[in-house]
């Protein structure tokens, strides 16, 4: 599995911050004007998926817990993590307006979340210079994935996330990308396969596969300095 050969994505506008600034300013007019909260990547279930594995994991993650989602947009996973009963949640996105979204969609479900405008790629913000027992990604390493630099910016997602997760620490990413073969091969020098959660499938021209991949990580420790 982790000697496959990754061929690299064809970059996109879905690669651009400019493209995610225009999105999440227009779901968050979208917001104030009649309550829609927006988009949900990968569908609600994606979010609930990673939601139900880690509260059935009592004696891996405690509720009081510290949790980064990496990427939130909207917030609604931080929001799924805190109605589950997690209390110690963190959401982080490189768009301004996301955060502001997030926000108002966190306040007007009640809850008290910490949302802050921060980019892994240079850990820029109070939130990214902590450490945390466990990390989420529901979209964001796609993103990063049809940049123009993408090459080397998801080798620096990767040692950045390395970075800020606690070395007993889970790290849970959804794709709709990279099959879970291909996101274990990416992430092989920092980080170990754990498990895979079971997504929906399809079937065709003969072959099945999945819509979207949810893998969960360890990190390797003691690994040789870069």
């Amino acid at each position: 599995m982790n000697d496959l050969k990754v061929e690299e994505l064809t970059p996109s506008e879905l690669g651009k911050k400019e493209y995610w600034e225009k999105c999440y300013k227009m779901e968050l007019n979208n917001f104030e004007d009649h309550g829609d909260v927006g988009e949900v990547w990968f569908g609600e279930d994606a979010g609930m998926r990673m939601v139900d594995w880690l509260a059935n994991k009592p004696e891996l993650i405690a509720p009081s817990d510290s949790i980064l989602d990496n990427g939130t947009g909207n917030g609604m996973l931080c929001i799924d993590l805190a109605r589950e009963g997690f209390t110690n949640v963190c959401g982080v996105d490189y768009c301004q307006e996301a955060i502001d979204l997030a926000k108002k969609v966190s306040d007007e479900a009640g809850f008290s979340i910490h949302f802050e405008v921060g980019n892994i790629l240079q850990r820029d913000s109070p939130c990214l210079q902590k450490s945390y027992k466990v990390v989420t990604d529901k979209g964001t390493f796609d993103a990063i994935s049809l940049g123009l630099n993408a090459k080397e910016d998801k080798q620096t997602y990767i040692k950045n996330t390395y970075e800020i997760l606690d070395d007993n620490g889970v790290f849970l990413i959804t794709s709709c990308n990279w099959t879970t073969e291909e996101l274990t091969s990416q992430f092989k020098d920092y980080f170990e396969h754990f498990f895979t959660i079971p997504t929906p499938t399809f079937t065709f021209g003969g072959k099945t596969g999945n819509m979207v991949s949810t893998v969960i990580f360890k990190k390797i420790l003691n690994r040789p300095l870069d």
